[in-house]
């Protein structure tokens, strides 16, 4: 088993198959079935089902996963820790990130880190909801993780640090309640809604205000956050979103109103109680420092 099989593995379990992988690592399609099942063979273990043309890992293949991921991890890590002695001119930091968060602040981390370190490339990955960016995290896929979570964030085998906290907002079309820049939360009673899944903030903040007696209509559920100011503006509902897409909506032309109680989401910066590459040694100090 060398790492090079390891990383053929890995591609086929990311991508979902061995044609997409193959494509991606630049190889034909039968030279990597045939890698696959060389590893398999030097560990006596299946990997994969084959089912039709598809692969389904089996509980041997779930097993190699992380340290499969820690192992490619780690020869990263050395390459870029030796590249470094000349300076930090190359390499490359993964960050999984909720959907809000990557418009900001990691946009204007990522913005710092490039303009201190040119050379440098940042891979930002999605998820959906905290949880996810945690098991990214912790299983190898990213390096990094931003997530956003109405409670303190926790995870013992991890690191996690609050940076900020951002307040939600209501965004709403223009003069849907005019000459207001804040409401009460009674004063949506009766308003339709575009919310976002289970575990987001944006939901659980709509949730609360449903539990404590305002009627509210969710006409639109989405994973898809890039999607709810457009129908904001539609007028099809109004949203609750955090204060990170408040320059985008005004701009869009849709008004930003607060909230009277405010609600808050603590931002933090997650990573593996490990080595880290240089590269993202370097984006935690910027990542930091942004949170003072």
């Amino acid at each position: 088993m060398d790492a090079r099989q390891l990383e053929y593995f890995l591609a086929v379990v990311d991508h979902g198959g061995v044609n997409r992988a193959a494509s991606a690592l630049f190889l034909t399609q039968p030279s990597l079935s045939q890698a696959i099942r060389a590893l398999e063979r030097d560990l006596g273990q299946e990997l994969f089902h084959r089912v039709g043309r598809r692969l389904v890992l089996t509980d041997a293949g779930r097993s190699l996963v992380e340290p499969a991921r820690d192992v490619i991890r780690s020869l990263a890590v050395a390459r870029d820790s030796v590249a470094s002695v000349a300076g930090l001119v190359t390499g490359c930091v993964e960050i999984a990130s909720m959907p809000s968060q990557a418009v900001e602040p990691l946009s204007g981390m990522i913005r710092e880190f490039t303009e201190h370190h040119p050379g440098l490339k940042v891979s930002v990955r999605a998820a959906s909801t905290a949880p996810d960016v945690i098991g990214m995290v912790r299983t190898g896929v990213a390096e990094l993780g931003l997530l956003g979570t109405s409670e303190e964030p926790a995870a013992a085998d991890l690191t996690l640090k609050t940076l900020r906290r951002q307040r939600f907002v209501v965004v709403a079309p223009a003069g849907w309640f005019a000459r207001r820049k804040v409401l009460k939360r009674a004063d949506l009673h009766g308003q339709r809604m575009i919310v976002g899944q289970v575990g987001t903030g944006m939901r659980r903040v709509v949730d609360q205000m449903r539990a404590d007696g305002i009627e509210l209509t969710a006409v639109v559920e989405s994973e898809h956050r890039e999607s709810i100011l457009p129908l904001v503006l539609g007028g099809v509902g109004l949203a609750v979103l955090t204060e990170s897409w408040a320059p985008l909506a005004r701009q869009a032309g849709a008004d930003v109103l607060d909230l009277d109680p405010p609600a808050y989401l603590n931002i933090a910066l997650v990573n593996r109680k490990a080595w880290l590459s240089p590269a993202a040694e370097a984006f935690i100090g910027i990542a930091y420092r942004s949170g003072r």
